[in-house]
């Protein structure tokens, strides 16, 4: 049973960002003083990632351990009331997430994802990992 009311649980659903979360403007403020120019805000086929850098026809997306659902993450844990709705839920952000990422390559886009709980466990490995990316003819990295 959930501790909040349905109006009080409402709201606070409704106060989680989509975008401008601090794990993404940490990756931009990394990618900035690395000299890297990006674009938010863009949508390439009807699909808009984080962050974009066109010079290197790379997009990068910061997913949450829980919305996005990492895999033998501790913060991928499914709430224990409402479990039907959370279940399918996480499970169709996944499928989404897949989904967008193959269309994404078939365009040859490049792809980084960042998990939440990476940027937790090693700050500074982040942007050295993501430069590697770029340099490599990898379609694909998660970090």
């Amino acid at each position: 049973m959930d501790v909040h009311s349905k109006k009080i649980r409402s709201y606070n659903m409704s106060r989680i960002k989509s975008s401008g979360t601090k794990p993404e403007i940490f990756v931009r403020k990394l990618l900035h003083k690395e000299g890297f120019r990006y674009r938010l805000d863009s949508k390439i086929n009807n699909i808009k990632p984080d962050i974009v850098l066109s010079k290197y026809n790379t997009c990068i997306f910061i997913h949450g351990c829980f919305w996005h659902s990492h895999d033998n993450c501790k913060y991928a844990v499914i709430p224990k009331s409402n479990i039907v709705f959370w279940k399918k839920k996480l499970k169709q952000n996944k499928e989404r997430d897949l989904k967008n990422e193959k269309r994404l390559i078939e365009k040859n886009w490049k792809i980084v994802t960042v998990w939440e709980c990476s940027i937790k466990k090693k700050k500074q490995s982040v942007i050295e990992e993501i430069k590697k990316f770029l340099n490599s003819d990898c379609k694909y990295k998660e970090i």
